[in-house]
């Protein structure tokens, strides 16, 4: 079985879906470099403009898979997990980088991500989640700091900096702290997604705003993103606004924006040729 696969819904969306259903879509080696493949491929497609993450059966993503391990690419030797002490510290960083940098892959990747959430999306699921660019949770939906409950520090591959960036110091500690399970209401409620659907419409909802931002310019899109993230680190608003301020005259340089301007006093769609 392929541990991820990919689909084409059209409208520039493509939906990323983790396969390992048997296994509560735990992370694997094989489901790992799936998810760097998908979003390598993702990104150097002019007609996706909008990925879509999820988990086949009923969870996301229940985070590393403890009984087979991660083998990361080009390393030598055979899987490990946290079951086996890793072998040795230089061993345990590869597997930690291995992890930790496909949530840097996600947030900076050009393209918007939704994660469409089923399920529990525990320890590197909930960094999955955190990861993208909105996150939309199915009723089903349960989201938790997992790697203080096996002994670990809860902050792990970018858990603890996305946290108190959605949620906020105080709530922030307590997930980080207490391991528990937040429920999708109350991550509708705390901000951590943007809303909570029935389970069965959970994909129909992504697909919805994924349209709404396919439809606008890939450039602009673009330099959304990048510009919305690079302000989420610490910078100043002057530096906020600078940074804001280039890739604003950069879009008016560009076809598409003229075209947006020309369809919205046409009272017409766009057209976007990504020019």
């Amino acid at each position: 079985m392929t541990a991820v696969v990919t689909e084409d819904l059209g409208d520039g969306i493509l939906l990323v879906r983790m396969n390992r259903p048997d296994h509560l879509n735990a992370m694997n080696t094989a489901l790992l470099s799936g998810l760097y493949d998908a979003l390598a491929a993702a990104e150097k497609d002019p007609a996706v403009r909008v990925a879509i993450l999820t988990g086949e059966g009923r969870a996301f993503c229940a985070g590393l898979d403890l009984r087979e391990g991660v083998n990361p690419p080009g390393t030598d030797g055979g899987p490990a997990g946290l079951t086996d002490g890793l072998g040795g510290p230089q061993r345990g960083m590869q597997v930690q980088q291995f992890i930790a940098d496909l949530m840097i892959r996600i947030h900076r990747l050009k393209l918007p991500v939704i994660a469409a959430v089923n399920g529990a999306a525990s320890g590197g699921g909930l960094a999955l989640a955190l990861a993208s660019d909105i996150r939309i949770a199915g009723q089903s939906a349960k989201f938790n700091v997992a790697f203080v409950k096996i002994g670990l520090s809860g902050c792990d591959v970018g858990v603890s900096w996305f946290l108190p960036r959605i949620l906020g110091a105080s709530l922030s500690q307590e997930m980080l702290l207490t391991g528990r399970f937040m429920l999708a209401d109350e991550a509708a409620r705390t901000g951590l997604v943007s809303r909570t659907v029935p389970d069965d419409h959970l994909l129909d909802s992504a697909i919805e705003t994924a349209r709404l931002i396919a439809g606008n310019s890939p450039f602009g899109v673009w330099m959304t993103k990048e510009v919305s993230t690079a302000n989420m680190g610490p910078v100043s608003l002057e530096t906020a606004i600078d940074l804001e301020n280039r890739t604003q005259i950069l879009t008016t340089h560009t076809k598409d924006q003229k075209e947006a301007v020309r369809a919205f006093l046409e009272k017409r769609a766009p057209v976007f040729k990504n020019q």
